[in-house]
């Protein structure tokens, strides 16, 4: 007959018996008292207490206008005009939610805000920058994947997810945040005249915005995806939320020169026409013009700051490349010193790259495809080579862009 050993229980975590401790038994072993009260205090503080809201610095006195204008001239070369729309609307907005009297009669309205402008022009940094600076939940919205509620696509409701993710769910951080719905020229309608099918990703999509854009308490699913009957919902108010839309509405030029022949008739019509600058028609958009292109007129209504991006020169395009905090020439120096090389550039290759990013037609975004694809062999080869310094002359661009175009032959 075999004879068993009696074991000691032990706590599993420490190891401490029966004599040493109180255990309590389970079914796969032991757990001291001590033990699991350290456990129950690792555990509620990770679940238990409330999740830290988003950093806001409401308590600190807003920024003027310009001191908003003057740190996006730090990141945002020119574009004034744009700027001095934007610095206006975000102040006059934070305002209206920081100091408005809730006794006076006068309620003042929020304005959103429409960028109209060709690719690379800057529409996105803006926003981004003035999210940056007001410490405020901040988030992009694609408006080419939402489509009408009940179809294959993202719902307007969304939008308000992404902000609450990036508010860590503290709804009152994400109800006074900012929303920058990205190309809002591509949910126009399809056409003026009217169809039997329905236009679920264009004007369907604009007027489920409407309710989002004006204010009002809409209902967002936590994790986004479709809404269900039995879905816990988080209700967020959108009063306060800023929303930012932009677009290229690329095309928009010929319905603005359309309706400045219009009124170019009588005997001041040859004077009107030598005052219209025809290299940049996006400066006299109207709200019809947005209408013709079509948006319908409710949401044009809900976006009254309408303001457009001027197209960057070779001058923008210079400047962009070496004078911004975040310039591209600088991000490349920084990655080098990283690794203890000194990079430099000749003025001739700098010339040499804005040359070619007017040539492609891509504005700012051509600048960074065209300076990755010269350093793209300098990167490889520099961090496992025993150099100090390297220069980028004009002759090795041409090479490297070169090269690049005869792979795409």
């Amino acid at each position: 007959m075999a004879i068993q050993k009696k074991t000691t229980p032990r706590c599993c975590f420490c190891g401490r018996n029966d004599k040493e401790a109180d255990l309590i038994a389970g079914n796969y072993g032991y757990i001291c008292t001590d033990c699991a009260l350290t456990l129950t205090n690792i555990v509620g503080a990770n679940t238990m207490q409330p999740k830290p809201a988003a950093k806001q610095t409401f308590n600190e006195p807003l920024p003027k206008p310009t001191d908003i204008k003057q740190y996006l001239d730090q990141y945002v070369i020119g574009q004034d005009e744009a700027k001095k729309f934007l610095s206006v609307a975000v102040y006059n907005h934070y305002k209206r939610i920081s100091q408005q009297n809730t006794s006076d009669d006068v309620e003042i309205e929020k304005s959103n805000i429409i960028l109209v402008g060709t690719t690379g022009t800057g529409k996105t940094l803006l926003a981004r920058t003035i999210a940056k600076k007001l410490h405020v939940p901040f988030t992009i919205v694609d408006a080419t994947v939402l489509t009408e509620a009940g179809y294959v696509g993202e719902d307007i409701e969304s939008i308000l997810t992404r902000l609450l993710q990036v508010a860590d769910y503290d709804v009152k951080a994400a109800e006074r945040g900012i929303v920058f719905i990205d190309e809002i020229d591509k949910i126009a309608r399809k056409g003026d005249n009217p169809s039997i099918t329905r236009d679920v990703s264009g004007e369907g999509v604009q007027q489920g915005l409407l309710k989002l854009l004006e204010g009002s308490v809409v209902n967002v699913p936590p994790q986004g995806g479709r809404k269900h009957p039995d879905q816990k919902m988080i209700a967020v108010n959108t009063q306060n939320i800023l929303f930012i839309c932009g677009g290229a509405f690329d095309g928009i030029e010929k319905k603005i020169a359309q309706r400045l022949n219009t009124h170019v008739v009588g005997f001041g019509a040859i004077n009107t026409r030598n005052n219209i600058d025809n290299t940049n028609l996006l400066q006299y958009i109207a709200p019809q013009d947005l209408k013709a292109f079509g948006l319908i007129p409710e949401i044009i209504g809900r976006l009254p700051i309408l303001t457009h991006l001027d197209p960057l020169d070779r001058t923008a395009l210079r400047r962009i490349l070496t004078e911004p905090k975040n310039s591209i020439i600088k991000q490349y120096i920084k990655l080098f010193a990283m690794d203890n090389v000194e990079l430099k550039f000749d003025d001739e290759v700098l010339d040499y790259i804005v040359d070619k990013a007017i040539e492609f037609k891509l504005g700012a975004r051509g600048l960074r495809s065209i300076v990755e694809t010269i350093m793209t062999d300098a990167m490889f080869e520099v961090p496992s080579a025993n150099i100090d310094t390297l220069t980028i002359t004009v002759d090795y661009a041409r090479q490297k862009l070169g090269k690049m175009a005869l792979k795409n032959l």
